[in-house]
């Protein structure tokens, strides 16, 4: 088996690399630094902000017997009010958020067979079901991406194509982008102190459980479900 991850540098698509790579499966990697070195890893160095070019993984995804495609990278943009940003963060966000995962999900369906089993994951959010003032752009960017995986797996399930879709939101994971997120000028993000007291709890979830959830989803008999919260 295949899995090919797209932010695997740290948090979660590190440790889902890390994982996958434990049991013996080919992992490709997309991100901005490699981390990782293993026989069975390859790495792409690619800015998703800057690039939707995946020709790179031709070969690869035609090789493939099977293919699981976990679109992880992401960014929270700034944390401040839209009307209130000197530089707009809005192209930049969902370029890495919506769009690279939009295409990258558009050129594996395009390249892998329809009888070959396929299991795209998308790496959503909370945020992107509910307003939460500071983070329009992530927000929408996330709404966008859940919509999109249940619109894609309606499409390709037309075809009677093997293919599971989700779109999972994973909870409040201490990662890189929590610590971004405790930095916040508190007069521009309103949440402020509840993030901060998930840290100062021991509140937010590990990387490591994050991928035990995960796989056990995984594991089980897909059900044309796309939306899932691994917090439930």
């Amino acid at each position: 088996m295949t899995i090919i991850i797209t932010g695997v540098s740290s948090g979660i698509g590190h440790a889902l690399a890390s994982h996958y790579l434990e049991q013996g499966h080919q992992v490709v990697g997309i991100g901005r630094r490699n981390t990782i070195s293993h026989p069975n890893f390859v790495f792409f160095e690619k800015d998703l902000s800057k690039t939707t070019d995946f020709s790179c993984l031709t070969e690869i995804v035609s090789a493939a017997n099977e293919l699981i495609l976990i679109n992880n990278a992401g960014v929270i943009g700034q944390i401040e009010r839209i009307s209130e940003q000197v530089q707009s963060d809005i192209v930049s966000t969902l370029q890495v958020n919506s769009i690279a995962p939009m295409i990258l999900s558009q050129f594996v369906l395009r390249s892998f067979p329809d009888t070959s089993p396929l299991t795209i994951v998308n790496i959503s959010s909370g945020a992107g079901k509910r307003p939460i003032p500071g983070w329009a752009s992530y927000c929408a960017s996330k709404a966008a991406l859940d919509l999109f995986s249940r619109t894609i797996y309606l499409e390709e399930k037309e075809k009677n194509r093997l293919l599971r879709v989700y779109s999972v939101a994973p909870g409040v994971v201490d990662t890189p982008m929590q610590e971004q997120i405790r930095r916040a000028d508190p007069n521009s993000f309103s949440a402020h102190p509840s993030f901060l007291a998930l840290k100062e709890k021991n509140e937010l979830t590990s990387v490591e459980k994050v991928v035990e959830k995960l796989m056990a989803l995984l594991s089980k008999p897909y059900d044309g479900e796309v939306i899932y919260s691994l917090k439930e």
